[in-house]
């Protein structure tokens, strides 16, 4: 039990956590306030596509950020302030519910304060939140089924875990790394006497909930020959992540939240296994190391783990407010350590954010010793690819434009726009309606299973082909303008092919195009 009266850690408005629903806030409007300095990103662009084609699943993505782009685009439009109006919640959510994390693990006003610090200004976790996507849902279904589960146990309410059910059904939905998450979890509750959990038929319940909400993407996967896994095969095999051993992917862990948050979440870390009040949430810290050592097995990216840390930040700040409370002597730290925490993040901001000109970008990241980081093999391109990927887009697309409109009307009518890569394929679906053209096609991920509708192949504007593959297809090939975005990333570089008669109908060739990476 906490050490605190069960009414007040569950009053949502109390004086403590009324810090948490501050620093939700501020999380917020900071990203409302920055999120519109550049443009829309490149898997954006895709969303926003699938939310033209709904269904229960897709063969890189699980089907709710679909959904849920489509129902912002019908209410709020979309510019790229209100398509980015849900992360932007979602990433002041999580700030909040860290604080409320916080407190379910004990911790008083000062915990909660550095907890929901380090969380808003941890450069991965604050990066997530700047865009339409998976990931700044992904900790409120994982650090949300948390917090019931630990409300749960503390109450003595096993019901509550129908919640966890319905909060883990959705984060599946949402993104299908959760099954990681859930078998973390699980490890980390067998491994502990909370284990006692097993027993209860609420478990298994909410087990069933979180299945049935699932359950339409898996029917969707098993109909369509699970092209997910495919997929992830297909990146196994080509290597096309950058593959990082043991030590490295740790040192990332490191890096990506900012060195100096370290003394906060592995403080955290250290709390749940060693000190006698964090004990009893020992399962928490062994649901993050089995995660941790699911993802260093399988070689995942090292920003896979951003979800799972607001729960060791939320421990760390109960680990530093317990050591400084009864100890006059460190009482200098509760000023001294969330001042320098917040001082050196506030320097790794323009990392994570788009605050700065993108031309004194890469002279910032010099001047503090960093280079561009990769996550792929392929990645090449002046930015970091999180700023890099939102550049270029619409130029490429009046481009495009230029090409289309010079053929003679005729053929316009017959003439598909080809792209090689979702990313120039949903650019042209989002902007080429303000240039006349029309929807593009793409053999490229879920554009593939779209297919090349009523075009045969007759003419064909190439986008992101190489020359020589495009004279293998075509009859003949004309180069039209070069796309060559300064700060786009490399693979953003080409040149606009014209193929007059694909050798084969595309309905045919369709198989043989087909890219699933």
């Amino acid at each position: 039990m906490t050490d605190v009266t069960p009414s007040s850690v569950h009053d949502q408005f109390s004086e403590s956590m009324r810090i948490a629903w501050i620093f939700g806030a501020c999380a917020f409007l900071l990203q409302m306030a920055t999120n519109g300095r550049y443009g829309y990103f490149r898997d954006e662009l895709y969303y926003l596509a699938c939310s033209d084609h709904l269904a229960f699943g897709y063969v890189d993505l699980a089907p709710l950020i679909a959904w849920l782009a489509r129902g912002s685009r019908v209410i709020f439009g979309d510019s790229i302030h209100a398509i980015r109006l849900l992360p932007a919640l979602a990433f002041g959510a999580e700030v909040a519910l860290t604080g409320f994390l916080t407190r379910e693990l004990g911790g008083r006003k000062w915990a909660i304060f550095l907890a929901c610090v380090c969380v808003l200004l941890a450069p991965t976790i604050l990066g997530n939140g700047t865009r339409l996507a998976m990931n700044p849902l992904e900790p409120l279904f994982w650090m949300g089924c948390l917090y019931v589960l630990l409300a749960a146990l503390d109450r003595r309410q096993p019901a509550l875990l129908l919640y966890c059910g319905v909060l883990l059904g959705f984060g599946l939905l949402n993104k299908h790394s959760t099954v990681f998450f859930l078998g973390g979890l699980v490890v980390g509750l067998a491994l502990t006497p909370e284990r006692r959990i097993f027993a209860s038929k609420w478990f298994w319940a909410a087990a069933l909930i979180a299945f049935l909400i699932a359950l339409p993407n898996v029917v969707w996967q098993y109909a369509h020959h699970f092209p997910t896994l495919e997929d992830l095969r297909n990146v196994k095999a080509t290597h096309k992540n950058i593959e990082l051993p043991p030590l490295a992917f740790l040192k990332q862990q490191i890096m990506m939240l900012n060195p100096i948050t370290d003394l906060v979440w592995i403080a955290g870390l250290a709390y749940l296994f060693f000190h006698r009040n964090g004990k009893r949430f020992r399962f928490v810290g062994f649901t993050y190391l089995a995660f941790l050592a699911a993802m260093m097995a399988l070689k995942g990216k090292d920003y896979y783990l951003a979800p799972i840390y607001p729960m060791l930040f939320a421990a760390g700040g109960v680990c530093w407010e317990t050591l400084t409370a009864n100890r006059p002597r460190l009482r200098w730290l509760r000023v001294a350590l969330p001042a320098v925490v917040i001082a050196v993040c506030l320097v790794s901001v323009p990392l994570a954010l788009p605050v700065l000109p993108p031309d004194r970008i890469v002279p910032y990241m010099q001047a503090l010793g960093l280079g561009v980081t990769r996550t792929e093999t392929s990645m090449t391109g002046i930015l970091p690819q999180h700023f890099a990927d939102e550049f270029g887009w619409e130029e490429m697309v009046s481009e495009v434009a230029t090409v289309y409109n010079a053929l003679p009307a005729g053929e316009r009518a017959k003439t598909a726009i080809l792209a090689g890569n979702y990313g120039g394929a949903g650019a042209i679906d989002f902007f080429g309606a303000r240039y006349g053209l029309p929807k593009s096609i793409s053999a490229h991920q879920n554009y593939y299973l779209w297919g090349p509708r009523d075009y045969t192949g007759e003419r064909v504007i190439l986008l992101e082909w190489r020359m020589e593959d495009a004279q293998y297809w075509c009859g003949s090939v004309d180069k039209g303008p070069r796309v060559a975005p300064y700060y786009g990333m490399g693979w953003e570089h080409y040149d606009i092919l014209v193929c007059h008669n694909f050798k084969v109908p595309l309905t045919e060739a369709w198989p043989e195009l087909k890219i699933w990476d």
